[in-house]
């Protein structure tokens, strides 16, 4: 089983509280530092669609706390 190091953000802090990326076994694999036992996998096409919408803002509504 092929597994990467995980990798968190250059925008991250210093701290532990973000949210990590690898790859392993052609997979993407997603999980927040603080709870590393659960792991999100993707298939790298669909993870690279989710980064574009992230880019295009399509997901900016959810982090309004007003509506």
């Amino acid at each position: 089983m092929f597994q990467n190091k995980w990798q968190k953000s250059s925008f991250s802090s210093s701290s532990d509280n973000c949210v990590e990326v690898r790859t392993a076994n052609g997979l993407v694999e997603l999980r927040e530092s603080d709870d590393g036992d659960l792991i999100l996998r993707t298939a790298p096409g669909r993870f690279a669609t989710f980064l574009q919408g992230i880019k295009a803002g399509e997901f900016d509504h959810h982090g309004d706390l007003a509506s």
